[in-house]
């Protein structure tokens, strides 16, 4: 067994996975799954192939796939080098012209500059006759706006204003709007690691949900982050849903980040989509206690020493 192989044979050990579990979630038949892990790369259908295939096992375990052809290039072939071919250059065809169509073609221009003159004398004509024919249209003054010049007489029997409280009904103030909820929102902060850390708000209690689409997909989640207390470790079967409260920072690992979808109080986080692990680390926000409201508790406590 190759260095490489027995690498990526303990990593999946770890994990607890087989390599039905390793080719149900990479695609990649069995037999070359075990090629891989013996080295014997003769049977797989190309170093193109040996490449991807290592790279999506070291995904699907856990390992960086960059790092680990990095480390093991030289059991695994380099990829096929790019051939760039010179572009032959080709001779632009000359260009023949003949007596009578240059003479076209400048009888064609003279026309074009001519008409394009005619025109702008006819719309400056046309311009200046509207001008000096519409004149300002003035506004009948002589018309009252209304016939009325007096304001008209209150009843003070039929005013309520008029009559304090006397038969007149108050006018109900208007409710209250009710306050609205606030939105969640997910916002990236950085990376913890190999994790990207996601700030999630406003402060209070969220919830989150981690639902299986698409098939079998490795889940781990633990809370107050990738070394904390185990809430979830082992394979999910397709429609499985996961619910916690997000009170501390939980940690979330995926096997294939394109067989998971996770929301926080219905609003999706962002995890690339993509056939390999996924690690994020959800950050609930911390309310700020205003400083005002310690320093008013410890001057009333003063106050109340005095007194005693």
């Amino acid at each position: 067994m190759s260095d490489l192989g027995e690498l990526l044979r303990k990593a999946r050990d770890q994990r607890g996975l087989t390599l039905d579990d390793i080719q149900e979630t990479t695609k990649i038949r069995k037999r070359y799954l075990e090629a891989i892990e013996s080295g014997d790369h003769t049977i797989l259908p190309g170093p193109f192939y040996v490449r991807a295939f290592v790279k999506n096992y070291s995904e699907a375990v856990g390992l960086d796939p960059d790092e680990v052809l990095r480390l093991y290039q030289h059991e695994v072939p380099a990829p096929p080098a790019e051939q760039n071919a010179d572009p032959i250059a080709v001779r632009a065809p000359r260009r023949v012209k003949s007596q009578s169509s240059e003479r076209l073609g400048k009888i064609g221009f003279n026309v074009m500059m001519w008409s394009f003159l005619i025109l702008i004398f006819v719309v400056v004509w046309v311009y200046v006759i509207n001008s000096d024919s519409d004149e300002p249209q003035k506004a009948d003054q002589s018309t009252d706006i209304t016939d009325v010049s007096e304001p008209p007489a209150v009843d003070k029997d039929e005013d309520p204003a008029v009559n304090e409280g006397i038969g007149a009904t108050p006018t109900p103030e208007p409710a209250a709007p009710e306050p609205t909820q606030a939105v969640t929102t997910v916002t990236f902060g950085r990376k913890v690691g190999k994790a990207d850390q996601y700030d999630i708000g406003p402060s209070g209690n969220h919830k989150v949900e981690i639902k299986v689409v698409g098939g079998k997909n490795w889940l781990e989640v633990r809370s107050g982050g990738a070394s904390g207390e185990k809430l979830f470790y082992t394979n999910a079967e397709d429609g499985d849903i996961k619910t916690y409260e997000l009170t501390e920072p939980i940690y979330i690992n995926v096997g294939r980040a394109d067989l998971a979808e996770i929301t926080v109080g219905g609003v999706l986080v962002p995890d690339g989509d993509r056939a390999g692990s996924k690690k994020l680390l959800l950050n609930p926000v911390v309310a700020e206690t205003p400083a005002t409201d310690e320093a008013a508790d410890n001057g009333t406590a003063a106050d109340e020493a005095k007194t005693e």
